[in-house]
């Protein structure tokens, strides 16, 4: 029974780590990219080699990798979720009506912003830290409940 719970436990930390490699390597950070690989690597040789090793016979030695696999892979992305690496260009179309005391929001919360006009409104960009999306998000629904926000992944040069 120990054997199963090391694979499944072995599995999720494998697992987990090569989700974030992705998500590290991805925002330029290629040094730990790759230290995460190397562990990922150690681990998955040792696992594979622990699982095969008279698998037709003990096929739970095979549902133990594959439930460990499931749930490495949800906390990888959940703890990736909570880390947060990257950079969101935010674009905000609000009613002209609202600009002042949305812009005024921002600035209270530390945010740099541009006003673009639009012709029914404005429209505002954010370049923020993604860990700053759900700030910028709360802001702007409580300024404009009906205002579009786009927001998309970037990269910084």
């Amino acid at each position: 029974m120990l054997i199963y719970l090391g694979i499944f436990l072995f599995k999720i930390v494998e697992d987990a780590l090569a989700t974030l490699r992705l998500i590290v390597v991805s925002n330029g950070k290629k040094v730990l990219g790759a230290i995460l690989q190397f562990i990922c690597t150690v681990i998955w040789v040792i696992l594979s080699a622990t699982v095969l090793i008279n698998f037709m016979n003990d096929f739970g030695k095979v549902i133990a990798f594959s439930f460990g696999a499931l749930v490495g892979s949800y906390l990888g992305s959940f703890i990736e979720e909570k880390i947060a690496l990257g950079t969101n260009l935010f674009l905000i179309k609000i009613k002209e009506e609202n600009i002042s005391s949305f812009m005024s929001n921002l600035k209270r919360n530390n945010f740099t912003s541009y006003v673009i006009s639009a012709s029914d409104g404005c429209v505002v960009a954010i370049i923020c830290a993604r860990k700053l999306s759900k700030c910028v998000i709360n802001i702007t629904n409580s300024v404009d409940d009906s205002a579009l926000i786009i927001c998309e992944k970037i990269k910084l040069f």
